[in-house]
């Protein structure tokens, strides 16, 4: 690990992510004294702010979205000492020498957060670069969408690449700051109970749902262009895929660990248009009910029809020894009914049972890791019901319970930009995606679109509140597999 840094420059400090996540992140880490001692934080974005101005919006921010246990007066006026703000147009490098001046030395190291548009990530990097604010001791986290395919990625890539060398750029994924995303390491590589039976012949397959109740919101310009596949699945949901699916790494590092990931996206076995239409489905939610809120369907919140799709199933392979025949389907969706980020990884079932001529019915064990909203792991066994067994055996599935919430209820669940950020201060790339991993999970999610565009693929209706249009469910149905719920 490297050195801590001494500044930290958010880019896009107005926006709404630094509002909601990066502003309150900060405030956390500052409060319990784990950020550097001298450590300042510069906002540039367009809004017309001072000093004064900026530290205002951070209180308001705070004031909104910090649990009320955390506000604490005297901790917010020092986190907001900290604060300073630069306007700044960053598609043009006239106003690059005015932030230099603002930040001063960087020679005691520099992090910068890049929360922009993603047009603007090269005229940024350029005008970074001509004010001297790109030398060795600066270090850059880009939030994503990091291009639209494989050919904009490499793009913004070799742009970035031009001023940061790959040991000095942090691609950000936030599901990987997440504390229970995190656990599936501690849970595969801490216990010698899963990893024997942790492969083709111990499992049957891994179901990946992560489920949002919200439709658009506010998020209408960029949703439209993105869909569901490019939003969700070429990052978070093949993420932890590739967690579920490495190699044990030699140690707990960034290299070790990024090295077996990237094989296992390389060995997606990839989806040619011919297949695409029985391996994936696509849906867009209509008006409906998500709880007691009656809701109207995407077209209407757009303002115009779109065949941009908001539901996206898959069945994938990874085409190595480990994972030879076993499918691993993958789902997401906006207005689905219920908001849930799980993954549930179901074993084979027993190969004989003792209990078939006494009338016991035996369920494959089940292993179910939830991200969201609840933290817990849940390892489905089966257990004999109490009884004579006078008419026949009785067995029931149970569910074996580590409750992370309750496990750890005295310490603070931390939001997954805490993690992030400190990580970016400090210099530790662990939870950061590599560039080829990047580029390896475009070159499959580009294979799926091209499949779409050759196919003719429009989304299918659902319902909002439901759970996806109904050929999402043939999808595992035919396969003799049910979607966990």
């Amino acid at each position: 690990m490297t050195e801590a840094v001494g500044k930290l420059l958010l880019f896009g400090a107005t926006g709404d992510l630094s509002q909601r996540m990066l502003i309150p992140s900060l405030y956390g880490l500052h409060a319990d004294g784990l950020l550097p001692a001298g450590l300042t934080i510069t906002g540039a974005a367009r809004s017309e702010h001072d000093d004064a101005g900026f530290r205002d919006f951070a209180r308001a921010a705070l004031d909104e979205f910090l649990p009320a246990d955390r506000h604490d007066a005297a901790s917010i006026a020092s986190f907001l000492d900290r604060l300073q703000y630069q306007p700044l147009d960053a598609s043009t490098l006239d106003g690059f020498p005015a932030l230099a001046d603002k930040i001063g030395d960087v020679s005691g190291g520099l992090a910068i957060f890049l929360s922009t548009a993603p047009f603007l990530f090269e005229p940024t990097i350029k005008g970074l670069q001509s004010v001297g604010l790109a030398g060795d001791t600066v270090r850059i986290g880009l939030e994503k969408p990091l291009g639209h395919d494989l050919a904009s990625s490499r793009e913004i890539n070799d742009a970035v690449a031009a001023a940061f060398p790959e040991d000095r750029t942090f691609r950000i994924d936030h599901y990987l700051g997440k504390e229970t995303v995190q656990n599936i390491l501690a849970l595969r590589f801490g216990n010698s109970l899963f990893e024997p039976v942790w492969n083709a012949r111990g499992i049957d397959h891994v179901q990946i749902t992560i489920a949002e109740t919200v439709g658009l919101e506010d998020r209408a310009g960029y949703y439209e262009t993105a869909g569901a596949l490019r939003d969700m699945v070429q990052n978070h949901i093949l993420q932890l895929l590739a967690l579920i699916a490495m190699e044990p790494p030699a140690r707990f590092d960034g290299t070790s660990i990024r090295d077996e990931k990237v094989k296992v996206l390389r060995s997606l076995r990839r989806i040619e248009a011919a297949e695409v239409p029985h391996m994936t489905v696509t849906g867009q939610y209509g008006a409906g009910a998500v709880g007691e809120k009656i809701v109207g369907s995407y077209a209407d919140e757009l303002g115009r029809p779109s065949t941009t799709e908001t539901f996206v199933a898959i069945k994938a392979h990874v085409d190595n020894w480990r994972w030879q025949g076993v499918p691993f389907y993958l789902r997401t969706g906006k207005r689905l009914a219920a908001r849930q980020s799980e993954i549930a990884i179901q074993f084979k079932p027993v190969p004989h049972s003792i209990f078939a001529d006494r009338g016991g019915q035996l369920q494959p064990n089940t292993l179910v890791i939830r991200l969201q909203p609840e933290e817990y792991v849940r390892l489905l066994v089966m257990a004999k019901q109490p009884g004579l067994d006078r008419e026949g055996v009785r067995l029931r599935e149970v569910p074996l319970n580590l409750s992370l919430d309750t496990e750890f209820a005295g310490t603070r669940r931390r939001i997954a930009y805490e993690r992030l950020l400190l990580d970016l201060i400090e210099g530790d790339p662990t939870l950061f995606v590599r560039r080829d991993e990047v580029e390896a999970q475009w070159q499959w999610i580009d294979a799926i679109r091209a499949g779409w565009v050759a196919n003719d693929v429009k989304p299918k209706p659902y319902p909002s509140g439901s759970w996806g249009p109904s050929a999402g469910i043939a999808l595992t149905e035919r396969d003799g597999v049910t979607w966990t719920e």
